[in-house]
């Protein structure tokens, strides 16, 4: 953050040449700068730029309010909360105005009052764009006077009379003035509520109770709602839906490769000294997977949304789990297990909404299930059937294996090399040959075989026994 300019009163920021432009300007400008120099809208965020982005860039060059529409984990808030860096770093205003007066042209008494009786003496402040943004977060219990404003009775107090504008106390619309007001969950404020923000939209001005004011603001409204909510009839008000001229419709990642991308930038890996954190790719797929799974899952809600923070936190999850077996048997490298993959249903429990209310089938039902489906599909598009036949053909000559998530990876070795290409199989898969990545390695491969039904599965006390008969 830079420091503000030097200039401390109204006569000062006239004899610099300063000159006031709305915010809608103000954006319009940075943006087009942004554009020029190919600088990102949204740093960060993936998979919107054929999509999203463009209807963003539209809807900010024309000045219109938005609304993102989009189920959970769709990086609405995100996106919206960037917008602030199309600010100006500072802007001035009239020293204690609640509402951000402009010193070129105030709306308030107060900032009218101190022009009036000031003129170029009057004492200016400096804002910073991270000031000038404001987010509220609907409820049912959100009021008028939250967001428009109420008659200040400390004020009354004072000694003012209920006639004088001065004893209004502004809402947080008001005080969003010359900045970027956000509601998210917009559907969750009551109608009285709605109609409020409806005005304010509308006639961009502020009316509180029986007071004759006209507060003319200047506030980009943004907004973030669930389409099913937002489309519910009775969840808005019809005129509130039609002043967001621009409604744009975000989406989750269309690929499992953009997920993951996404995933690989914002995951926290386990820092501990001594241990290597290496995530086989394969394992990387079958953790976006599963949520992909879930997202056509008919045991799950599509109108609430399978997010991309199941995928982040299953994928954190996993490696924790990995750094745990390391530093318990000695290892110098953790790296995930099929056997690892049940420690996701506390990552992802409480993410999936069900489709009915739970009698029939229990959540951890469900994710082991999407986890058995996620495994196969990734293992069919990877491990070629012709490839894996001398590993069949061993246990149809009583070959066993027997694996467990505590199991030392040295163990996963013994007879390995009698497999004619199943270490070279299980190297390349694994992204390496050291004995933890050929122990996950050799794991996926029995899953995958066991869950095309060509090996059998059998569980107990912990451990995995893969046999044939």
């Amino acid at each position: 953050m830079s420091s503000p300019p030097s200039h401390r009163t109204l006569g000062e920021l006239v004899s610099a040449g300063v000159r006031p432009r709305s915010l809608r300007d103000e954006i319009r400008a940075n943006l087009l700068d942004r554009l020029r120099k190919g600088t990102p809208l949204f740093p960060g965020v993936l998979g919107f730029e054929e999509t999203v982005v463009p209807a963003v860039e539209n809807a900010l060059l024309s000045g219109h309010d938005i609304i993102f529409l989009g189920e959970r984990g769709q990086a609405k808030s995100r996106m919206i909360r960037a917008l602030v860096e199309l600010l100006d770093e500072w802007v001035p205003e009239i020293a204690g105005s609640e509402v951000r007066d402009c010193p070129f042209a105030p709306v308030s008494r107060y900032g009218k009052d101190r022009i009036a009786e000031e003129g170029e003496a009057t004492e200016i402040a400096w804002v910073h764009r991270d000031d000038r943004y404001v987010e509220k977060l609907a409820t049912p219990d959100v009021s008028i006077a939250d967001l428009i404003g109420d008659v200040d009775p400390i004020k009354v107090a004072q000694g003012r009379t209920l006639a004088d504008e001065l004893t209004i106390h502004f809402g947080l619309l008001p005080r969003t003035n010359r900045g970027i007001f956000c509601i998210n969950e917009l559907p969750d404020l009551t109608e009285k509520v709605q109609v409020g923000m409806f005005n304010v939209m509308e006639e961009r001005d502020v009316q509180v109770k029986g007071y004759q004011v006209r507060l003319p603001l200047d506030v980009l409204v943004v907004a973030s709602a669930n389409p099913e909510d937002y489309t519910s009839r009775g969840r808005i008000i019809t005129p509130l839906k039609d002043r967001y001229a621009a409604q744009i419709r975000t989406h989750y990642p269309k690929t499992r490769a953009l997920e993951l991308e996404i995933v690989r930038q914002e995951a926290r890996r386990p820092d501990v000294p001594g241990i290597e954190v290496h995530v086989p790719s394969f394992l990387e797929e079958v953790v976006v997977e599963v949520t992909h799974q879930a997202r056509q899952s008919p045991d799950v809600n599509q109108t609430s949304g399978v997010s991309v923070r199941m995928t982040l936190a299953n994928y954190e999850t996993l490696m924790a789990n990995a750094v745990r077996r390391a530093l318990r048997n000695g290892d110098s490298e953790a790296v995930p297990r099929i056997s690892d993959l049940p420690a996701l249903e506390a990552s992802a429990t409480g993410k999936l909404e069900l489709e009915y209310a739970g009698s029939e089938r229990s959540e951890r039902e469900v994710i082991a299930e999407l986890v058995d489906r996620a495994v196969r599909v990734v293992f069919e598009g990877l491990a070629p059937a012709e490839g894996l036949a001398p590993v069949v053909e061993a246990f149809d000559q009583g070959w066993q294996v027997e694996v467990s998530e505590d199991m030392p990876a040295a163990e996963y070795l013994e007879g390995l090399d009698q497999i004619p290409g199943l270490r070279e199989g299980a190297a390349a898969l694994g992204g390496g040959d050291s004995p933890e990545r050929l122990a996950s390695a050799i794991e996926f491969i029995l899953e995958g075989l066991h869950l095309q039904n060509r090996l059998n599965k059998n569980e107990r006390d912990g451990k995995v026994r893969y046999a044939q008969g």
